[in-house]
């Protein structure tokens, strides 16, 4: 009970102090809720970043494997050796679709640019274009706003008809329905089946359709060199099997693919091997460098705040030297002054915090109703905006208490 009592009354002491000098505790305290700031306000902010990017390439599939020219690492001392490369190619996908058992599904796609596509009056430029394989739709889990994908005859037969993105449908047709009209590319003339699902606004979006045209690979390979410089991009995926790991299907798909290219033992691999875990790697040295710099940010201002609050405990301990001298001579304990100047320190570091925190969380509210992009304040980092106000309050305050807590009772009572 006596324990409580003190915490009361320390409380009360700390609320006191607060409101008689409110200028000085309101600067003193400004170095806590700045630094609370800094470092809650860095952590939420990359919190946040990182799960809108992690959330956009779980898409991307952590079972899957790229087949690509290019590894998603840095190349920059060996570009000239990954620009010779040739661009996988269908014949890399069917080999691979043949032979490799611990491929559950594989797919094949290829980027061939920034076309114009037109229906009546309307005009759509710099549509990307892609063909696709008939698995490309399953392999990336892409959903439909409306009508569907290519029919396995529609594909064999290299079809005129076409998939369009969210976007390009809006922008051509606006209120019209699109499914069954037909659209003219590269002096073509083309159905429109299906119109992909939007995309969404994420940071990173590594599956962004929106802006996209997808015609089958057994018609592009009719309208375009898909052999040509041109091409953008070509990649063979390859989603492991049920019970199979990501080394043993890239270990199998590796063997295949050289033996196909045949490429000597001694010969570097003329393709490269992507998957997910590579640009996470990536990504955690990133969002592990902006934590760090918050925390140093927030830590020096937390110093100011340390020196600002001991200052002012220690005008504290000076104000009431003849109080504290009292006490002590009616009984109170050391222990018991140094645990009401400590819990005071704390009590006042914690209102800075929360302050702190309130502002972290208005200006959160504020930035995810301006941009497109949705940010929190986790309870765990509330909780650890709390813990290290405590801890500063227990640093600023405890040589100032010791200092009370040693108090000769007569020496105290003179003053």
């Amino acid at each position: 009970m006596i324990y409580l009592r003190i915490f009361k009354e320390a409380v009360a002491l700390a609320w006191q102090q607060l409101l008689a000098n409110r200028l000085r505790s309101l600067l003193s305290l400004l170095g806590i809720s700045i630094g609370i700031f800094c470092i809650i306000g860095v952590l939420s902010a990359v919190d946040s970043l990182e799960d809108n990017i992690r959330g956009s390439l779980d898409k991307l599939g952590s079972d899957v494997i790229y087949v690509k020219k290019w590894p998603w690492a840095d190349v920059s001392g060996d570009w000239w050796n990954y620009i010779k490369r040739p661009n996988p190619d269908h014949a890399d996908y069917e080999i691979i679709k043949e032979k490799a058992k611990s491929v559950g599904m594989a797919s094949f796609h290829v980027v061939i640019g920034f076309k114009t596509v037109k229906f009546n009056a309307n005009t759509v430029e710099n549509a990307v274009l892609i063909g696709s394989s008939l698995e490309f739709v399953d392999m990336f889990q892409i959903d439909f706003y409306k009508g569907r994908y290519f029919s396995p005859s529609e594909y064999h037969y290299g079809s005129s008809k076409m998939v369009v993105g969210y976007k390009v449908a809006e922008q051509l047709f606006g209120e019209v329905e699109p499914i069954g009209r037909t659209v003219k590319m590269m002096g073509r003339k083309y159905e429109v089946i299906g119109v992909i699902e939007e995309s969404g606004d994420d940071l990173l979006n590594p599956l962004d359709f929106d802006d996209a045209i997808l015609i089958s690979y057994n018609n592009a390979r009719g309208v375009a060199n898909l052999k040509a410089r041109q091409v953008f991009d070509t990649s063979v995926n390859a989603k492991a099997a049920a019970g199979v790991s990501m080394q043993q299907m890239k270990d199998e798909v590796r063997g295949i693919l050289r033996a196909h290219r045949r490429l000597k033992p001694r010969e570097d691999d003329s393709f490269a091997l992507n998957e997910l875990s590579m640009i996470s790697s990536v990504f955690d040295s990133f969002f592990g460098i902006l934590n760090l710099i918050g925390i140093v940010i927030g830590l020096f201002a937390m110093l100011v705040g340390i020196v600002s609050v001991a200052n002012i405990m220690f005008v504290s301990v000076k104000e009431r030297t003849n109080i504290i001298g009292i006490k002590k001579a009616l009984g109170a304990k050391s222990f018991a002054i140094l645990l009401e100047f400590l819990i005071e320190s704390v009590v006042l570091c914690v209102i800075g915090g929360i302050a702190g925190l309130a502002l972290i969380y208005g200006i959160i509210t504020v930035l995810s109703k301006v941009i497109d992009f949705e940010m929190y304040l986790s309870f765990q980092n509330m909780l650890l905006g709390v813990i290290v106000s405590v801890l500063v309050g227990v640093v600023s305050g405890v040589i100032p208490a010791l200092q009370a807590a040693r108090m000769d009772p007569v020496e105290a009572m003179r003053q």
